[in-house]
């Protein structure tokens, strides 16, 4: 693994970790009326997409940083509807 590789894998890890503590906020309150169900829904489809991207690159960052994206940005959609 080269430098560039890591660059990419540490900032993935920033970028997929900012939504963690929106998610556990959530799930602890139970509370998502200021939760906009749109954009949650069009990151996780770019996530998704960017996964895509990612895996016909065989890139490594861009596949596991928008994969854990999207895993969190379901886990908010859920309890977006969960808790409405």
């Amino acid at each position: 693994m080269d430098g560039i590789e890591i660059l990419g894998l540490v900032a993935a890890t920033f970028t997929t970790g900012a939504f963690v503590p929106q998610v556990y906020k959530t799930w602890k309150e139970k509370s998502t009326k200021d939760i906009s169900l749109t954009m949650y829904s069009v990151l996780l489809l770019g996530a998704l997409m960017w996964s895509v991207y990612g895996f016909s690159l065989q890139s490594l960052p861009i596949i596991i940083a928008n994969l854990a994206t999207a895993v969190l940005l379901l886990i908010m959609i859920i309890l977006k509807i969960k808790h409405k």
